[in-house]
């Protein structure tokens, strides 16, 4: 599932807004409130005292979205489960594919979308933090280097070095904490909304014709 923008259309966004509430609470759908990953306080709560952390185990705790196992599994583990995308939001997770001495993958948290290109992130286990593996790091700075802008190839920053380095990691997308069936009828309730507004609009024009034509 890709994430698009809704048309500038005024009707467009009420009709949609309007399906779409229908739509997910047929689906008993609630949102749950999780950690704001633009909030440090809220990591440093989520983060307890605790030592030392895995990207996944963080990532599970801090987004809310429950896969387990290598972080590079997630991506398959959340098809039909959580709706997925090649579009970053915030607290949805990137999933990163395995890649030279990465074998387990990488996730981590969206705090913010800064532009089309530009995102940061909140992660665990990436730089080392005074020397120490396996520290948590807010508002990482990300940028998409893909060709298509689909955010399949990245560079991250990088605390020793302070800079986004020369390596570049591809990726499998984002996970969103949209569930799967909600999102299901996110689209339908859209595709519903474009046809009908369709109907509306070629109503009308044959109303204006046949006005002109009198």
């Amino acid at each position: 599932m890709t994430r698009s923008v809704d048309g500038d259309h005024g009707m467009t966004k009420r009709l949609t807004t309007a399906l779409c509430a229908v739509a997910l609470a047929s689906f008993g759908f609630a949102a749950t409130a999780f950690a704001d990953p633009t909030n440090a306080a809220d990591v440093k709560s989520v983060a307890g005292e605790r030592a030392s952390w895995q990207c996944a185990q963080f990532a599970r705790l801090f987004s809310g979205i429950e896969l387990f196992g290598d972080a590079w599994t997630w991506w398959e583990q959340a098809l039909g489960k959580y709706a997925r995308g090649f579009t970053p939001e915030a607290g949805s997770v990137l999933v990163f594919k395995p890649f030279g001495p990465m074998t387990r993958g990488h996730v981590a948290v969206v705090s913010q979308v800064l532009t089309d290109s530009i995102i940061q992130v909140t992660h665990a286990n990436w730089s080392p933090v005074e020397g120490r593996r396996g520290q948590i790091e807010n508002n990482v700075t990300v940028v998409d280097v893909s060709q298509s802008g689909d955010w399949s190839k990245v560079k991250v920053w990088y605390r020793p070095t302070g800079d986004l380095g020369t390596t570049i990691y591809p990726t499998y997308g984002f996970v969103y904490k949209a569930a799967a069936g909600a999102a299901n009828a996110f689209r339908a309730a859209k595709t519903a909304t474009a046809n009908a507004f369709d109907s509306a609009t070629r109503a009308a024009l044959s109303a204006q014709i046949a006005d002109a034509l009198r």
